[in-house]
């Protein structure tokens, strides 16, 4: 039936559309082509022809004037904050940007055996699990799972998690974070988190996993975490090194402190990209 939204066909020609606005392909202020001739060059349903547009709606990449068209509004020109791993929010607040988090859950529970070893936990050690959403401007980028060794969760309160970063709980509390672990990879929304981020489930995620140990080598944290990749990513500055016939990548030395940031660790740095006005169409 041509009156049938075809997801999957919709959320492929929103791909395809997006992937040229944001590469400059279809530059800003250029008028899309109509439903019709939409639907009859990708062999599709006005009805799945609309639902991407819809999709691009939402996402602030093109503005639909009734009786006009479509036209591309591109990327919204937001420059990116950048911050230091370890305590994301300080970029944001040395920006003055409205950052905010939500607290879904807040439990004391036996630990997984997973996260028992990579904390290297005592048998039988309990845990303080958090889960929260990290916000710029209001809207979603990040959904955060801490685990934390219950003689740490006892320093600090559900109202202060949901108020203050975890690394500054624990250090305020007296721990020291003196290394860590990270490892990032890529992942696909589940329901849950879909729905927490103000994604289609499915959808691609940046996946982060880092656990931070004390001087003695006890794990005092351990993260997962999910970004969405429209409005969160990494970056690392390389310099060529070594011998010729050996030369390879090495992460670059800091950078000297604008006056207006904190200094940014030299390895790995973060982006979150400001999103523009969000909108989820209409299932």
């Amino acid at each position: 039936m041509t009156s049938v939204i075809e997801p999957h066909k919709a959320r492929r020609l929103y791909l395809l559309l997006r992937d040229q606005i944001t590469s400059g392909r279809l530059p800003s202020g250029a008028r899309l082509p109509g439903e019709p001739v939409l639907a009859a060059e990708h062999g599709l349903a006005r009805v799945t022809v609309r639902r991407a547009l819809d999709l691009l709606a939402g996402e602030g990449l093109v503005l639909r004037r009734p009786g006009s068209g479509t036209f591309v509004q591109g990327p919204d020109g937001a420059r990116p904050v950048i911050g230091d791993l370890p305590n994301l929010l300080s970029g944001l607040i040395a920006m003055g940007r409205a950052t905010g988090v939500r607290l879904l859950s807040f439990a004391y529970v036996a630990a997984p055996a997973a996260i028992a070893e990579a904390l290297v936990l005592e048998p039988g050690e309990r845990v303080q699990r958090s889960v929260r959403v990290r916000l710029i401007d209001g809207q979603p980028f990040s959904y955060l799972t801490t685990h934390v060794p219950e003689r740490v969760g006892l320093s600090y309160s559900e109202a202060d998690l949901a108020a203050t970063p975890l690394l500054s709980l624990m250090e305020r509390s007296g721990v020291t974070a003196d290394r860590a672990t990270q490892a990032i990879g890529a992942t696909l929304a589940g329901p849950e988190v879909a729905q927490a981020l103000d994604l289609d489930v499915g959808s691609a995620l940046i996946d982060l996993t880092r656990v931070v140990f004390d001087p003695s080598g006890r794990g005092v944290e351990h993260l997962h975490a999910l970004y969405r990749p429209d409005r969160y990513a990494f970056q690392m500055d390389l310099v060529r090194t070594g011998a010729a016939g050996e030369r390879r990548w090495t992460p670059a030395a800091p950078r000297p402190a604008k006056p207006e940031h904190r200094a940014v660790k030299p390895e790995t740095t973060s982006r979150i990209r400001r999103p523009a006005a969000h909108r989820r169409p209409a299932p």
